[in-house]
């Protein structure tokens, strides 16, 4: 729970052709008026993206070490964009060629004034925000620029899981039954209207860190001591001491990428997780793509996202959704406006010849006809993978060292 994923990317192959969902027609379907849905259209044949030369500044806001930041600065350098990049920590970052500002996450005023200012002299056309940490201010700074972006309320919901559920319940999507437990107030007392299984997480946090199942009452005392801990050291700029505490779902769990544009949700992939991930633990481990489930589920999945989507108020930029399936249909769990984590960016260059990072850009340059040109080829019988490996966050520790 308190540890770190490195990814690995292996090709595997499918036993048989994956089929493009049925209901698909001419590249895109619709389920209702009010939830436009579109997937990526096009020749294999053709490259994803042509862009042009100069396409003016990218910012890119990042908090301090991100390791999503190298993929968006090298998409950024091929596109000929001008790049700043906004990071926190001792310094500005000292990466070569590239402007630096030193920022401060927690001073949110003086932060947006000294964005506003570096996006007005280096001419930015594209404010992306790296990780769940950033999304917020990048959106701030979008919005005040004119370019594509949310409302903030809706990505505030995106990282605080209670009042995501919130919103996803009064949207009429299918989500857990949950209820919300204070570490500042007697635990006992609240626990009388769980039921059991459960899964108790935090509401601040990403990446399955602080994620538990809990049978009983007693595994779910333990499990709240053990997550109290890990928030003394994961959550600094957040200290929210709320937990989340909803139903355990049976079934198989999937994720779906994609990006927004004027609310119509453009599905990218939709990544099967083999492994049942029933706990207590929910550490990720492997997603492949394309999804070998039945066409008519696939279909069903992206309206359900779509719909969340709408709930939640999203309508620009990039989707990271995660949800269980059994008979009872498709069970929202996680909905993020940003991309992936891990290294599962790569899986898109496999399957599609294109990076993830550049479609985000070129979803922040405003440029919808650039985002996307083609879908991974699901008429062969190829696929890729990723295999996330738990290793210690400690120099030299674990599966994987640091050099």
């Amino acid at each position: 729970m308190d540890r770190a994923h490195a990814a690995l990317v292996v090709p595997v192959v499918a036993d048989e052709p994956v089929v493009i969902p049925a209901i698909i027609k001419n590249g895109s379907i619709t389920s209702s008026e009010k939830t436009p849905i579109q997937l990526a259209t096009g020749s294999p044949a053709q490259p994803l993206v042509q862009v042009p030369k100069n396409p003016g500044g990218v910012l890119i806001i990042a908090p301090y070490a991100s390791y999503r930041l190298t993929p968006f600065i090298a998409v950024a350098r091929k596109l000929d964009a001008n790049v700043v990049v906004a990071s926190a920590g001792p310094q500005a970052p000292s990466i070569t060629d590239v402007k630096g500002v030193h920022i401060d996450f927690q001073d949110t005023e003086k932060t947006i004034e000294t964005l506003m200012e570096i996006s007005r002299t280096e001419k930015i056309n594209a404010v992306i925000g790296t990780d769940d940490a950033s999304v917020l201010l990048a959106n701030s700074i979008a919005g005040r620029l004119n370019l594509p972006h949310n409302d903030n309320r809706a990505i505030l919901a995106t990282r605080k899981k209670d009042l995501a559920r919130q919103l996803l319940s009064d949207g009429g999507i299918k989500i857990p039954e949950f209820c919300c437990l204070d570490l500042d107030q007697p635990l006992v007392a609240q626990l009388q209207q769980v039921t059991y299984p459960c899964v108790v997480k935090p509401v601040n946090l990403s990446m399955s860190r602080g994620v538990i199942r809990a049978d009983n009452i007693d595994e779910l005392l333990l499990a709240c001591a053990r997550i109290e801990t890990i928030l003394l050291h994961e959550s600094k700029d957040d200290p929210s001491r709320i937990l989340l505490v909803e139903k355990f779902i049976e079934g198989p769990e999937i994720a779906l990428e994609g990006i927004l544009y004027k609310g119509v949700l453009t599905v990218l992939a939709i990544f099967d997780k083999p492994d049942l991930l029933n706990g207590p633990f929910f550490e990720e481990t492997y997603y492949t793509t394309p999804s070998r489930h039945d066409p008519q589920l696939q279909s069903a999945i992206i309206k359900t996202i779509s719909e969340a989507c709408q709930a939640m108020g999203l309508r620009e930029g990039p989707v990271h959704a995660e949800c269980r399936v059994n008979a009872d249909g498709v069970w929202v769990l996680e909905l993020a406006a940003r991309t992936i984590g891990g290294l599962c960016s790569k899986l898109f260059e496999y399957a599609t010849g294109e990076r993830l990072e550049t479609m985000v850009i070129n979803h922040g340059l405003n440029k919808k006809d650039k985002m996307v040109k083609k879908p991974a080829n699901p008429g062969n019988n190829e696929a890729a993978g990723v295999l996330m490996i738990p290793t210690h966050t400690s120099p030299g520790r674990g599966i994987v060292g640091s050099q």
